[in-house]
């Protein structure tokens, strides 16, 4: 329908671990903790992030979906229309020539979307992808409070919200990985 997605299956015992603003430092981190654990994630791309941080975004390959998460990070409703298309018709040609694959997913920088910018998303074939829990992360959340809001959030179909780029998050992987397991809770 081009509509943002919120929430994924819920008839299903699946769940989406998305990282949004990378690739960054802690990205090896990430893809480590994510290829020990077995599990997939999302990763959100930066198109400025990838120029900076070669080499690693190809890195996430074994362990990720792949998305579009515009050049510079903007809030795009402040954008000229051009210049909103602009950032993120230009991460997603980035991207694809980065990882060798179609980017076929974009979520916005601070969820921020328009009804233009949503058709602008489906006529480049993407589909929208918000979240319904987020970890906080972003906002300052240490370990212990990232772990405490994903895991109060965490049910099927839940999309969740974490950053790659936050030492916290990556703390809190393995206490996150490990309720995902005891709840029979699959990363898609």
């Amino acid at each position: 329908y081009g509509l943002p997605l919120y929430c994924g299956c819920t008839h299903k015992r699946i769940v989406a671990l998305t990282f949004d603003d990378g690739p960054g430092v802690y990205t090896h981190y990430a893809i480590r903790k994510l290829s020990e654990a077995h599990l997939p994630a999302t990763f959100f791309l930066v198109g400025k992030e990838i120029v900076a941080w070669p080499g690693l975004a190809q890195r996430e390959k074994p362990v990720a979906a792949f998305g579009d998460h515009t050049m510079t990070h903007p809030f795009l409703p402040a954008l000229p229309y051009s210049e909103a298309v602009e950032e993120i018709a230009a991460d997603q040609r980035l991207i694809e020539r980065t990882v060798h694959e179609p980017v076929l997913l974009f979520r916005p920088p601070y969820e921020g979307h328009t009804p233009a910018i949503d058709a602008e998303v489906k006529r480049l074939g993407m589909i929208e992808v918000l979240w319904d829990v987020d970890s906080a992360d972003s906002l300052g959340a240490n370990y212990l409070g990232i772990e405490r809001n994903v895991i109060a959030g965490l049910r099927p179909g839940s999309i969740i919200l974490m950053h790659e780029n936050r030492g916290q998050t990556i703390r809190a992987l393995d206490v996150i990985f490990a309720t995902l397991h005891q709840r029979h809770l699959v990363a898609v």
